[in-house]
């Protein structure tokens, strides 16, 4: 049982670093998807993400 816990521990923050990188990651190309032409819709879409993200990672962080 205790090796369950350790593990779920584990995957809980992977999951988080993780989520963070994907935010991280969508704010980055919300701040590229313009100057490439592909207008300021895919970077309200892209900004939409990132913010949904950081509410996971939040929610996750309960979980610690």
């Amino acid at each position: 049982m205790e090796d369950a816990k350790e593990k779920f521990k584990k995957l809980v923050e992977h999951w988080i670093e993780h989520t963070k990188e994907h935010a991280e990651e969508f704010s980055r190309w919300a701040e590229k998807v313009e100057s490439l032409g592909l207008g300021s819709e895919a970077k309200e879409v892209l900004n939409k993400a990132s913010s949904l993200m950081q509410e996971v990672v939040k929610t996750l962080e309960k979980l610690q």
